[in-house]
């Protein structure tokens, strides 16, 4: 099956740094990425979504220059009367 993405750009839109994780963790990455380009991508997710995490956590992609931060997420608060 192909995939409209590749294993990377699905890594940074997971906010996954590739190349920090295909440095650290070639082995993994090399599995993952076969798997990946076998499988649609939210099969993929709902497959190794105990992974993904993990790995986001030790391999968080840093914002890029020049791109926009992200919106602060808007509080609740409730009225009350």
């Amino acid at each position: 099956m192909e995939n409209d993405i590749d294993f990377k750009t699905y890594l940074i839109s997971k906010k996954i740094d590739p190349d920090q994780f295909k440095s650290a963790e070639s082995e993994l990455f090399e599995k993952l990425a076969i798997i990946f380009e076998q499988s649609h991508p939210d099969s993929f997710t709902a497959q190794k979504l105990f992974l993904i995490n993990p790995i986001r956590r030790k391999y968080l992609l840093k914002e890029q220059e020049g791109e926009l931060p992200s919106k602060p997420k808007m509080k609740f608060k409730p009225k009350i009367g």
